[in-house]
């Protein structure tokens, strides 16, 4: 069979391989819908993780079936309609382990043991179930602000992660989102997934305009937008700093973004507001909760997959998921 395996900096190839032996707590699944994140086009361009699988295999997105399971796995049967759950598994599917989901059949290792495979709602496509993972990151970066009705929230980035933010925003009861972006496409994704206002942060004054939405505080004689929280799922040297400048009394920030450089903040600025800034990574307690939720956001997931791709033009899907007409870019088998 093939899969997608990083083999340096934006060297990544379909390779064939032989399936490993099944074990007795293991099992195999095969792929219906595979999404490509944000995370694998960095790997790519990275060459993969240091410490990772050399070649790195890719792909962590994922819903198929069950199609062969070890003598002692009792959690999942053949034919099951699974969720992967790269982070239940054992092996860092996609991440750095040694087995990757861009392929026919992923072979999970100890899937007796772990939490790697989640059942799929009855009817549901492989489509949607391969939007619960990013999904689950966008909750869980939702959950960490502790948004709540009433308030207002702002997104930085309208890739799949900062439209899952604002699916997640609104259906938390908070009704006045402000989605920051850079490509009008996915600002305009973003009002369709239920942004209630949009900004141009390349062409406008991101403060100024905030005021002029969320309406103005006063900050020790400082005027600040009414913004009670910020999500950074954009990953721009400005937003942090930024933010910290402009923030108003008590405000949250979350990063969810991932930052490869150091950023510099203004502590005495930061002092004066108060205001908090937390990380959010993955889902530690999220997914089966989307996994839930799924089948009653047909609409929505419809609006997030902007492109569906065969494996066969596996290559041709993963530059797509480069550009910024794209929201989540599906691979199906």
């Amino acid at each position: 069979m093939h899969v997608v395996n990083v083999h340096g900096p934006n060297d990544v190839r379909l390779d064939v391989i032989v399936p490993p032996t099944l074990g007795d707590y293991d099992a195999t699944v095969r792929i219906e819908a595979c999404g490509i994140c944000g995370t694998d086009l960095s790997f790519i361009r990275m060459g993969g993780l240091s410490w990772g699988s050399k070649p790195m295999p890719l792909g962590h997105e994922a819903c198929g079936r069950v199609v062969a399971i070890g003598a002692k796995v009792e959690n999942v049967q053949l034919g099951d309609h699974v969720i992967v759950n790269p982070m239940g598994s054992s092996a860092i599917i996609g991440n750095g382990g040694s087995e990757g989901a861009f392929t026919e059949e992923l072979f999970v290792r100890d899937v007796g043991r772990t939490r790697s495979l989640l059942r799929a709602p009855p009817g549901l496509l492989s489509r949607y179930g391969a939007l619960a993972e990013p999904l689950g990151v966008a909750m869980h970066g939702v959950n960490r602000s502790d948004a709540k009705p009433g308030e207002k929230a702002v997104v930085f980035g309208c890739g799949p992660i900062g439209l899952g933010a604002i699916l997640w925003l609104r259906h938390f009861g908070v009704d006045d989102v402000v989605a920051i972006d850079v490509h009008q496409q996915r600002l305009q994704l973003a009002r369709a997934m239920g942004a209630t206002a949009t900004v141009r942060a390349d062409l406008e004054d991101v403060a100024a305009r905030l005021i002029e939405v969320h309406g103005a505080c006063d900050v020790m004689g400082r005027p600040a937008p009414g913004t009670n929280v910020y999500i950074d799922a954009a990953g721009a040297p400005n937003i942090v700093p930024d933010v910290v400048r402009m923030a108003r009394s008590h405000a949250r920030l979350v990063v969810i973004a991932a930052y490869t450089k150091s950023v510099e903040l203004d502590l005495g600025t930061m002092l004066l507001s108060e205001m908090s800034i937390c990380t959010s990574m993955g889902y530690p307690d999220e997914l089966e909760t989307v996994i839930g939720l799924l089948p009653s956001l047909t609409d929505k997931l419809d609006l997030m997959i902007t492109h569906r791709f065969p494996f066969e033009r596996m290559m041709e899907a993963l530059s797509v998921a480069g550009t910024a007409d794209a929201g989540k870019v599906m691979v199906e088998f």
